[in-house]
C-alpha cells in the first residue's frame, strides 16, 4: 500500500496543471469577450429609434424632430419615430427622454424651459437637466416674431406698445410654457416700457396661436413657423423680432432695438438630448448622426423653409450655450418672481 506521502507531489502536479489551464482558458476569453461588446457597440442601433417631442404635433420642435429625424434615421440605418409627449411646460415629455433606458434608442428635442429655465421656474422637477440629461447637439436658432391679429387694427410696434402702456392688464399674451423665450422675452419688453399684461401658457405654440385667433389673447411673441403663414394670408400682423438684428429669414420685420427698445434678445431655440446614463459611445453615435443630418444641405434647406437657422454644434458647445441662457434669464425669472404652471 502506497504511503499518503507518496501521493502529495501527484496531487501538487494536478493543481499546477489545473490551475494553468484555467489561467489560459480566462487568457483565451477575455478577448472573446472584449470583442463581443466592441461587437454590441458597433452593431447600434439594431432596430428602430424614438425622438421624444414634449410639445404638440405641429410645434416647432415637432418640426425639428420630424425633419432631421428623417435624415439621422437613413444615416444610422434605422427608422426614428417621433412620438409626442406635451404637458406641464415640457417637462413630462422631457422628463421621458431623462428617464428612458439609457441605450440611446430613445432620446428627443427639447427647448429653454425644460432644458434650462424649468429648475428656477418650478420647486420640484422630477428630473435634474444638467445631469440627467446629455446635450447631443443645438439644432437650431430661430428669432420670436412679435405679432397681432389683423383685425386688432395695430399697425406697428410703437402703436402696441403705446396700447399696453395705456391699458394696463387690459391685454393677455400667450405661451408655449411659462419660462420659454416666448414667454420671457415679452416680460422683459413689459418691464422695459413700464406695463403689464398677462401671461397664459399653453402646451404648444399651435395652441398659443389658437387663442390669440380666437380673442382670447391680444398679442403674442411666438416662433415664425407657427405665426408667418398667418402673417402671410392677412391673419396676423408682424410687428418686430425678439433678436438684436434683423434675421436672414425675416428681413422685412424690424428689431425691437430699431423702435428703440434696447437689450431684448430671445432665441426660440431647440436641441437634442438623451438620457446620460447613455454610453459615451452610443451617445457620440447619435450625436455624430444628428449633426451630420443638421448639416445636410437639403434638410437645412427644409428648416430655413420653416423660418429656422441650423446650427449642428457639438455637445460641448451646446452645454456651454445652455449655461449662458442660464445666466441670461435668472435675474428676470427671479425679480419677477416668475413660477411654472
Amino acid at each position: 500500500m502506497l504511503e499518503a506521502s507518496t501521493l502529495q507531489p501527484g496531487r501538487a502536479v494536478a493543481r499546477r496543471l489545473v490551475a494553468r489551464a484555467v489561467a489560459v482558458s480566462l487568457a483565451v476569453l477575455a478577448p472573446l469577450a472584449a470583442t463581443t461588446t466592441a461587437t454590441a457597440a458597433d452593431a447600434w442601433p439594431a432596430q428602430p429609434l424614438k425622438a421624444v417631442v414634449p410639445f404638440g404635433p405641429g410645434s416647432s420642435p415637432d418640426q425639428v424632430a420630424r425633419i432631421v429625424s428623417e435624415k439621422a434615421g437613413a444615416i444610422l440605418g434605422q427608422t426614428i419615430v417621433v412620438e409626442n409627449k406635451p404637458g406641464a411646460s415640457g417637462n413630462i415629455g422631457t422628463f421621458a427622454i431623462a428617464n428612458a433606458k439609457p441605450d440611446g434608442y430613445t432620446f428627443g428635442v427639447s427647448i429653454i424651459g425644460p432644458l434650462v429655465n424649468n429648475t428656477l421656474l418650478f420647486d420640484k422637477l422630477p428630473y435634474a437637466p444638467a445631469t440627467d440629461l446629455a446635450p447631443l447637439t443645438l439644432a437650431v436658432h430661430q428669432p420670436n416674431v412679435l405679432v397681432v391679429p389683423a383685425s386688432a387694427g395695430i399697425g406697428n410696434i410703437g402703436q402696441l406698445l403705446d396700447a399696453l402702456k395705456e391699458n394696463p392688464d387690459k391685454y393677455n399674451f400667450p405661451s408655449p410654457g411659462a419660462g420659454t423665450v416666448s414667454h420671457l422675452a415679452v416680460e422683459l419688453l413689459l418691464q422695459q416700457i413700464g406695463a403689464r399684461a398677462t401671461h397664459v401658457p399653453y402646451p404648444s405654440s399651435p395652441a398659443a396661436l389658437t387663442s390669440l385667433l380666437s380673442g382670447d389673447t391680444q398679442f403674442a411673441a411666438l416662433p415664425p413657423i407657427a405665426v408667418m403663414p398667418m402673417v402671410k394670408d392677412g391673419r396676423l400682423k408682424a410687428l418686430a423680432v425678439t433678436s438684436s438684428k434683423r434675421s436672414a429669414l425675416l428681413p422685412d420685420i424690424p428689431t425691437l432695438a430699431e423702435v428703440g427698445v434696447q437689450g431684448i434678445e430671445g432665441s426660440a431655440w431647440i436641441g437634442f438630448v438623451v438620457s446620460s446614463k447613455t454610453s459615451a459611445d452610443v451617445q457620440k453615435k447619435l450625436s455624430d448622426a444628428l449633426i451630420q443630418a443638421i448639416r445636410d444641405p437639403e434638410v437645412a434647406k427644409r428648416l430655413q423653409a420653416q423660418f429656422m437657422d441650423p446650427v449642428g454644434d457639438t455637445p460641448a458647445q451646446f452645454r456651454g450655450y445652455m449655461d449662458d441662457e442660464l445666466k441670461r434669464w435668472e435675474p428676470l425669472i427671479k425679480k419677477l418672481g416668475i413660477k411654472g404652471q
